[in-house]
């Protein structure tokens, strides 16, 4: 890729950015992951899996103010239409499309070529270890959500069956899960040295919170008449 093209490209991108969790700095490490993963592949095309690095996520503005749309659907088609406007041609933006329509981890669209899969994976590393932490407490913080829940005693629940959404539910339905949804081995590699502190994270903060609320109620109880 000529690096003018790229300028434009990521000129583009980064006028889309504005939500905290999903930041250009969260484009730039999904590219710089990719291109990790895509060393260890074979027959990538690298001008494909730039162009769908810096633009899987533009469209998030457009989800954040629409709970019920998808960026990746949104995005597939925001890209094929930026693509197809500044003459790139239409095989390139329908591939490019397609790998931003097939990123996302709750969807049911697979990804197919290994552009797409290279993708896929350095999108979800990037939810994995004490990133994937922080950025889901960011995002909950963004949208009005809680740390965690509490059951009908008013203890801390930690998450496997809360119906309430909160960073713990957010951890037991998605971020726990993570690791075992790699396409490519290099990208399972990386994401194995980041599961050990993501784990520790979350078992701490849960016992902090859970021992703090079991060993509070008590105290206060004794103290009610």
């Amino acid at each position: 890729m000529k690096i003018l093209e790229y300028k434009k490209i990521e000129a583009f991108m980064q006028q889309c950015m504005s939500d905290s969790a999903h930041d250009k700095e969260h484009i730039y490490r999904v590219l710089y992951v990719a291109l990790d993963i895509a060393s260890y592949e074979k027959e990538v095309d690298y001008d494909v899996l730039i162009t769908a690095c810096l633009l899987h996520d533009i469209a998030r503005k457009e989800e954040l103010e629409n709970r019920e749309l998808c960026h990746a659907k949104v995005g597939a088609v925001k890209a094929y239409e930026y693509l197809c406007e500044n003459n790139y041609d239409l095989k390139f933006a329908e591939k490019v499309s397609e790998c931003i329509r097939t990123h996302r981890y709750r969807d049911n669209h697979i990804p197919a070529t290994i552009e797409a899969k290279i993708l896929f994976d350095a999108d979800k590393i990037d939810a994995t270890g004490t990133l994937g932490i922080a950025r889901t407490l960011f995002y909950k913080g963004q949208i009005g959500e809680p740390l965690y829940s509490l059951n009908e005693e008013g203890l801390v629940l930690d998450g496997t069956t809360d119906r309430e959404p909160s960073f713990f539910q957010e951890y037991k339905f998605k971020l726990e899960k993570m690791y075992s949804v790699f396409f490519t081995q290099r990208g399972r590699q990386i994401a194995r040295h980041r599961q050990d502190i993501a784990i520790a994270f979350y078992e701490n903060m849960y016992k902090e919170v859970s021992d703090t609320y079991k060993t509070g109620k008590s105290m206060l109880e004794s103290r009610l008449i």
